[in-house]
């Protein structure tokens, strides 16, 4: 019989670096803990596995014996077919009940491996909605996906493939040696012999190819970022004439991923043949043994046929072994980044008896308010200010002033560390937090639309609104007009980036949202720096439109358009250093009048508007 072949290349380590977990076994833990309302399942698959491989270890010592009745009945000229069909028929059944118990077992366990994964997931979405904005603030958004999309992939094949497989394969070694020693010990000690060496040479391989899979990789990193970086800004490379230097480094970074996937590949490789070439030894020796064993008829001519199927299936479990080794490293790599993002700290818990402003009014203040995002470096020192309802206050300052941070303190995106901020003399840390941002409308520079319909953007303002009352949103926005000149107006699918309109189109769109939704409070960042003076003025006329009659807390760029606000913040380095109306702080001639000023000089060179 043919000697088998090796699994796939590389499965005892000549694979990519593996990510492995920080506390393997704490994080495994932690893992099974999830299996335990699955107990019965797990254990109808254990049973249908340990079933399936028994069946299947059973089969070469029936075969063996079909041979040797073969081989009996045409040497003593008594062939008898009936023997021999019993044996084929019995062989047959045992093969369909074993197919049987591996789809039992690959059945219970895929509802099991998803719905552990399912109750997982479900567990990371909603801590997602309980964490603060601080959190999303340090990651990146690539990781938190990376999370919920690669790391929830990892975990669900590996418990629906990788752990049937781990039983499986030991059960089938242990099975294994049982048959080969009920057929011949010494054969079997010298199958046993050649696991050591093809250890040994399978570990020198991959020791060998480590190191240049790991260069592969970085090399991989590097092209893909390279590739990213082109296509992203290919408009910027073309402008600049740098296509010939894109692709002198596309050409130098690909031959270095070239010569590392070249030779960890080929180093690699040669665990397939060196295996191959150990295999056929120890196949030479049995064979050998074999012909000695049964020439003094210490055993039959079929058990070496079964023998020689054994010996196969004995290096099977182990090759399967470290290929899941190297699998279930990564899998808990996975959960425990999953389980490091259920375990971060989540907001501030709100108090039982927490308060509801059920008619808010739009009464702001900020009294001795103290924050920063280090507890050791304090962006804000002693903020105190009292809006009254319906005032339009401007924030203005330079970048880094803390403008943005006032927004988040005041929405409890963050915690005040000192003192207390108060809507309608009510402490916002003592409100519901869904009611505290009910009360809020936001318009923020950068615009956001999801892949939709116009109708449904807009219509995200407030749950439940009639089209009567999107497309009247639509009118206060000056938006209605430019809807109605789509091809499908209010239906108009917006793609995922929103890129089928214009940005001050957006700008309108996401006006009409908030007018729909009628806040209290308006949270405004100016929006129209980058779009033509006709669009700027309807931007503007729907912004005046939905500050009407609310208390309004305007980020101002230019401040040629905050001349008319009730109260203006001029902020640096997180203090309020100035306070009160464009022409009170024009007439002091600090800080605002120099940006004023500044401002004013510049538009005079630059011809600007």
């Amino acid at each position: 019989m043919r000697p088998p072949m090796p699994m796939g290349r590389g499965n005892f380590g000549g694979r990519m670096p593996v990510q492995k977990a920080k506390d393997f076994k704490g994080t495994l833990r932690r893992l099974i803990r999830y299996f335990r309302p699955h107990r019965l399942r797990l254990f109808v698959v254990l049973i249908a596995t340990i079933l399936s491989t028994v069946f299947s270890i059973i089969s070469p010592d029936l075969m063996g014996r079909a041979t040797t009745r073969l081989f009996q009945g045409v040497t003593h000229h008594d062939l008898r077919f009936g023997p021999i069909v019993h044996i084929l028929v019995i062989l047959a059944i045992l093969y369909l009940f074993s197919a049987a118990f591996t789809y039992v077992q690959q059945y219970v366990m895929a509802g099991v491996a998803q719905k552990l994964v399912y109750t997982l997931r479900r567990e990371a979405n909603e801590k997602l909605a309980r964490l603060p904005l601080k959190f999303f603030d340090s990651r990146p958004n690539g990781d938190i996906l990376s999370r919920f999309v690669n790391d929830f992939d990892n975990i669900s094949t590996t418990l629906q493939q990788s752990l049937t497989q781990v039983i499986g394969s030991i059960i089938t070694f242990l099975g294994v040696i049982v048959m080969m020693l009920t057929i011949s010990p010494l054969m079997t000690l010298v199958v046993v012999l050649t696991l050591p060496l093809s250890l040994l040479v399978t570990r020198f391989v991959a020791k060998k190819s480590q190191k240049n899979f790991k260069a592969q990789q970085k090399s991989l990193g590097q092209l893909n970022a390279h590739v990213e970086e082109m296509y992203t800004g290919h408009k910027i490379v073309k402008a600049f004439g740098h296509e010939e230097k894109s692709i002198e480094q596309f050409e130098s970074v690909n031959a270095q991923l070239y010569e590392s996937a070249w030779r960890s590949q080929f180093v690699s490789g040669l665990i397939m043949p060196l295996m191959n070439f150990i295999g056929n030894l120890g196949y030479l020796f049995v064979s050998v043994i074999g012909g000695v064993l049964v020439m003094h008829r210490a055993i039959q001519i079929g058990d070496i046929q079964a023998f020689i199927q054994y010996a196969r299936q004995f290096s099977q479990p182990l090759t399967q072994m470290s290929s899941i080794a190297n699998v279930i490293q990564s899998t808990i790599a996975s959960a425990e980044r999953v389980f490091e993002l259920l375990d971060e700290v989540e907001e501030v818990a709100e108090p039982a008896d927490a308060q509801v402003i059920s008619q808010p009014q739009g009464d702001v203040t900020f009294e001795h308010v103290r924050f920063g995002y280090q507890s050791d470096k304090p962006l804000i020192r002693d903020m105190n200010i009292d809006v009254k309802r319906g005032q339009m206050v401007a924030i203005v300052g330079p970048t880094g002033a803390g403008k943005t941070t006032l927004v988040n303190l005041l929405m409890r995106f963050y915690e005040v560390d000192a003192g207390k901020i108060t809507i309608d003399g009510q402490d916002i840390a003592q409100l519901k937090r869904d009611n505290l941002r009910s009360m809020f409308g936001m318009v923020l520079q950068d615009t956001w639309l999801f892949h939709g319909t116009i109708r449904d953007n807009i219509a995200y303002g407030r749950e439940g609104a009639t089209d009567e009352e999107v497309i009247q949103a639509a009118k206060s926005a000056f938006a209605d007009r430019f809807i109605r000149t789509l091809p499908d107006g209010y239906e108009t699918v917006l793609n995922e980036e929103a890129s089928n309109i214009s940005q001050g189109q957006k700008q309108l769109l996401t006006i009409a949202r908030a007018i729909l939704k009628d806040p209290a409070i308006l949270i405004l960042d100016e929006a129209t720096s980058s779009v033509d003076t006709r669009t700027e003025v309807l931007i503007q006329n729907a912004m005046n439109a939905l500050m009407k009659g609310r208390t309004s807390f305007v980020i101002a760029h230019r401040l040629s358009t905050i001349r008319d606000a009730d109260l203006i913040l001029v902020m640096n380095k997180g203090s309020v250093i100035e306070q009160g109306t464009h022409d009170e702080l024009l007439a002091r001639g600090g800080f605002y009048a120099d940006l004023y000023n500044s401002q004013f000089a510049l538009r005079a060179v630059t011809g600007a508007v």
